[in-house]
């Protein structure tokens, strides 16, 4: 049976994955704010402050999917009331897993944030990414202030003891994301 983590690292590229150790301190260190859910056929990562929810990593197994797992553990979410943003891959037309995924959130009333520019160099590969970034919110937020959670999310998660953990630091917040007004 396959850790949550092996789950992880088999669905999503190598360039968007934290390290396990990296995971794990997270839920140690920040087990405030860093969550980890998983079943046999689920495994969510998640970040929940005051006033956001970041999906970090949501997986949901092959046999499982069209059965509405993933659309329940985001309801779950959004009962809380407050807005909820994610990264994913644009769509590219010869993986047909992008399509189907942008499909899905934007079934769950997601919308894509236009103005948001997300570029992040990889530590595993040095590959740039380019990502979307997806949001849902209740109050209907601006994505003036999308943006401002998501530099709080590189800056708190996605870089946290970077150099520790990978022997170098990631780019500044600045350089990876931008507005675009």
């Amino acid at each position: 049976m396959a850790t949550w983590y092996e789950k992880l690292a088999e669905y999503f590229p190598v360039e968007e994955m934290k390290s396990k150790q990296h995971m794990e301190l997270l839920l140690k260190e920040k087990g405030d704010i860093y969550h980890k859910e998983e079943s046999d056929n689920h495994v969510m990562m998640y970040v929940e402050t005051d006033d956001f929810i970041f999906v970090d990593y949501l997986f949901v197994a092959k046999q499982a999917r069209g059965e509405g797992l993933g659309k329940k553990l985001l309801e779950r979410l959004k009962k809380k009331q407050k807005p909820i943003i994610l990264e994913v891959e644009p769509i590219d037309y010869r993986d047909t897993d992008t399509q189907k995924r942008q499909r899905f959130y934007s079934r769950e009333g997601f919308k894509h944030a236009k103005s948001i520019g997300y570029r992040r160099r990889s530590l595993a590969t040095n590959k740039v990414t380019e990502l979307e970034i997806l949001y849902w919110s209740p109050e209907n937020e601006d994505e003036n202030s999308i943006y401002e959670k998501m530099k709080h999310t590189y800056e708190n998660i996605h870089t946290y003891k970077d150099k520790t953990l990978y022997g170098e630091s990631y780019e500044a917040v600045d350089e990876v994301l931008t507005l675009n007004d």
